[in-house]
């Protein structure tokens, strides 16, 4: 039924053991734990690792750490309060005119920063046929909602005729509605994205298609998953790509200008910067938030706006996303005139219109 990889998928202590010389930290992870999001590499995204480097920004992002298992006061395993905003058993309606699908828990990687660990590796499978018409028949009596998020887990680890079957069930009442194909697939598993996959989507063209992708490194950027999101551009389906800021991985300037624009000349729009979410076990990834927004401001600068992310925040309980700036707007006089201070730092005035 899934397309997630099956040989060199490394699953057990032992078997990452092989390819590297583990820290202590790493070796201190409990790796029988049913409580912690469970170790899974593929073995191609494993290569990308500098096996000289304990701290190599790869490694960081997929082995896990016994840091994973100690849980700050404010944490929590639902910190977006997506149960509470889930109106059906896989939907979840947290914007007024988007809606989200947990279409399978089951992903190529787990990534040791993961928001939806709640649910992501919990053995559950992929969206039954009743959970999926359950939540189509709601998307079809809510047409403020414009767009859904195919997400989980990951949506392309389904197979392409159960893909096709999910796409079609939502399209079936609700020809309009614009899809956002959710995936980490071509940082982790780019051979995953075949012709075969781009010609059963463009079977449907009532309404747009949008891949959303996860690069968080340059590094991440292979020919292979350069490759795998042409053949959606191609197609004429926008790459987009949501990056998580992350301590150790790319909490720098440098990494993320290259990141960034390395995006926008193989075709894909970075869309977000996100801070860390306050996710169970994941403190040692968040970056101060005054370091974030240092970043976003030298960012500011450096990046053209085609490649300028928007730096963002999830909020707690359910907050939703905002905006996170440094802000140009320094202060509004009495006669109607705006100063505002430049990248550079210069202050500049605009006056509005007479009335």
């Amino acid at each position: 039924m899934h397309e997630t990889p099956s040989d060199g998928l490394i699953t057990t202590k032992e078997e990452l053991e092989h390819h590297l010389s583990l820290t202590e930290e790493e070796l201190a992870f409990d790796y029988h734990t049913t409580q912690v999001l469970p170790l899974r590499i593929p073995s191609n995204f494993l290569d990308l690792i500098d096996t000289n480097n304990p701290q190599d920004p790869i490694r960081r992002q997929v082995v896990p750490t016994s840091a994973e298992l100690f849980s700050h006061p404010q944490e929590d395993l639902d910190p977006l309060a997506e149960v509470s905003h889930s109106v059906t058993q896989r939907l979840i309606h947290r914007y007024q005119s988007r809606v989200a699908f947990l279409t399978t828990d089951i992903c190529p990687i787990h990534c040791r920063h993961c928001f939806r660990r709640r649910f992501t590796g919990t053995f559950q499978g992929p969206a039954t046929d009743e959970q999926i018409e359950e939540a189509s028949a709601y998307v079809a009596e809510h047409p403020e909602v414009k767009e859904i998020l195919f997400t989980g887990g990951d949506v392309l680890t389904l197979s392409d005729a159960r893909l096709k079957q999910m796409i079609a069930a939502f399209r079936s009442k609700r020809k309009d509605l614009v899809i956002r194909l959710c995936t980490r697939m071509p940082a982790s598993y780019p051979m995953r994205i075949t012709k075969a996959l781009i010609t059963m989507l463009g079977e449907f063209s009532t309404a747009p298609f949008y891949l959303m992708t996860q690069f968080n490194h340059p590094r991440e950027l292979t020919e292979q998953a350069i490759k795998a999101v042409s053949l959606f551009v191609n197609a004429g389906i926008p790459a987009m790509n949501q990056t998580v800021l992350l301590k150790g991985v790319n909490d720098s300037v440098d990494v993320l200008e290259t990141l960034c624009n390395q995006l926008v000349f193989n075709r894909i729009k970075p869309y977000y910067l996100f801070q860390g979410d306050l996710v169970s076990g994941t403190s040692h990834f968040r970056v101060p938030l005054q370091t974030g927004l240092a970043l976003e401001q030298e960012l500011r600068r450096r990046l053209s706006g085609l490649a300028m992310p928007l730096y963002a925040i999830d909020l707690p309980e359910g907050g939703g996303k905002v905006p996170l700036n440094q802000g140009y707007l320094t202060e509004q006089s009495g006669c109607g005139v705006w100063t505002f201070r430049t990248v550079e730092g210069e202050l500049r005035s605009y006056p509005d219109p007479e009335v």
